[in-house]
């Protein structure tokens, strides 16, 4: 692929995401603001880079996106070394987060899958775990949604290309536009 042709790639995404995911964007905003309202965590995984955009996501909750806000409940399941290799040791890499979930979470809380193909097994599983307990689930995917997509409440899917990096560029400029809204609307508060 030639240098100009990524950043073509890269506006198509763009374009996708303001003019076709505005709605379950602010929806998943909606949802992550009621979910920290009401005393809940966001709980939020994913492999590889999108392990990289969770652990991203829950820092700026945590922390601060650009007000110097209170701090909001917020866990990357990518972070415990311990756990992650205990639990891909004993059980398998396939339930690494599933485990989490059902040690974690509790009904009320909000849990985030990332998958650029919506078919990382790991994430599925916790998304099953997270339904069972009652938590919310909202999706970030890529291309078709796979099988993800089915086992969320809100599947926001990056269908216009099937380019993982341009997927994983996508997810952060969606992961930034819920900071900046969840962020605003709680400070107001």
């Amino acid at each position: 692929m030639d240098f100009d042709a990524i950043f073509d790639v890269h506006r198509q995404v763009v374009d996708h995401i303001e003019h076709q995911l505005r709605e379950p964007i602010l929806a998943a905003a909606r949802s992550l603001e009621d979910c920290l309202r009401a005393g809940g965590k966001i709980l939020v995984c994913g492999n590889g880079g999108s392990a990289c955009d969770a652990q991203h996501f829950a820092g700026e909750l945590v922390n601060r996106f650009l007000l110097d806000s209170r701090p909001y409940a917020a866990l990357a399941l990518t972070v415990d070394a311990a756990v992650l290799t205990s639990c891909g040791n004993d059980y398998g890499f396939d339930q690494v987060y599933e485990r989490q979930v059902r040690a974690l979470g509790q009904e009320g809380d909000l849990l985030i899958a990332i998958s650029t193909s919506g078919n990382s097994e790991n994430v599925l599983r916790a998304c099953h775990a997270a339904q069972e307990i009652g938590l919310k689930r909202i999706g970030l995917l890529g291309g078709s949604g796979g099988k993800i997509a089915g086992q969320v409440d809100l599947p926001i899917t990056i269908a216009c290309t099937s380019e993982v990096p341009r997927i994983q560029e996508g997810h952060l400029i969606i992961l930034h536009a819920l900071c900046e809204i969840v962020e605003e609307s709680l400070e107001k508060e």
